[in-house]
């Protein structure tokens, strides 16, 4: 989803883009990204490349680690190499979520769960392995293509099925195509350090953004049924609040993304 919008966004202002498929890149493989990059000699890599079944990654702990970890080592390594920016993205759930406010840079990583765990050692493999990269923390993505709950949940709607909304856990809602031009931003601005990104506003919980679906596509609110988190008795720990604010962004002259709701407004009229 990710990489589909932000190769569609650099091709739309310029850009020549190589944008691998796992099956012609597998990034765990580590002379198979030197190879490939000593090919293409890129001026920057965006890696939109993850592992994020959250869930899953409880038992299938080893492709967690290869997409989310060494991957991330391996092409931070090559984008040496070949004197590259690089630019990776993490997640929100790098923090426990005991902060009900928001997470900045200042705040320490408390990852729970071997999804947050890859993606926190991801975070900390490209720093060692190339102290140019470009670490970018979001979370609650959505947009085209997108499979997760927050990209389906108008067309379940729309379709008259109820769909169950978590009233307890909050996050920053980032809509697809706002991150991939933020991702763009940050190759160009090519400054080592660990950014937020998220649409801005003040957050919402699931079923708050499942609220917002139902007022902009005029769905029925009565197929929302409110739960909280720990109903679902799901495999993998989830941080109750994750809502991520960028110490930064101002500073370098980034203008703040779209408020969510507006985001999500543009996602919704397709």
């Amino acid at each position: 989803m990710v990489a589909r919008a932000t190769t569609a966004y650099c091709r739309s202002i310029g850009d020549y883009v190589v944008a691998l498929t796992r099956s012609e890149l597998d990034i765990s493989r580590r002379p198979d990204v030197d190879n490939r990059l000593a090919e293409i000699r890129p001026d920057a890599v965006i890696n939109c490349a993850a592992y994020t079944n959250v869930d899953g990654a409880e038992t299938d702990k080893q492709a967690s680690y290869d997409a989310n970890a060494t991957g991330v080592e391996n092409l931070a390594a090559a984008c040496k190499e070949v004197n590259s920016a690089f630019v990776t993205i993490s997640t929100d759930y790098v923090f426990d979520g005991a902060n009900a406010g928001f997470y900045t840079q200042r705040d320490t990583p408390k990852p729970s769960g071997v999804y947050a765990k890859t993606k926190h050692y991801g975070e900390i493999l490209a720093r060692n392995a190339y102290a140019r990269s470009i670490i970018v923390r979001s979370g609650w993505i959505y947009g085209d293509g997108g499979t997760n709950f927050l990209s389906v949940m108008h067309k379940l709607l729309a379709e008259g099925r109820s769909i169950k909304a978590i009233r307890d856990s909050y996050g920053t809602p980032t809509f697809a195509d706002d991150l991939a031009r933020r991702l763009r931003e940050l190759a160009e601005l090519d400054l080592p350090c660990v950014f937020h990104v998220t649409n801005s506003g003040a957050g919402t919980s699931y079923l708050g953004f499942a609220e917002k679906v139902c007022e902009i596509g005029g769905f029925d609110r009565n197929l929302l049924e409110p739960v909280s988190k720990d109903d679902l008795h799901r495999p993998a720990p989830r941080p109750a609040s994750s809502k991520l604010a960028c110490l930064f962004s101002e500073k370098f002259a980034l203008k703040p993304l779209q408020p969510w709701d507006k985001a999500l407004e543009k996602f919704l009229a397709g």
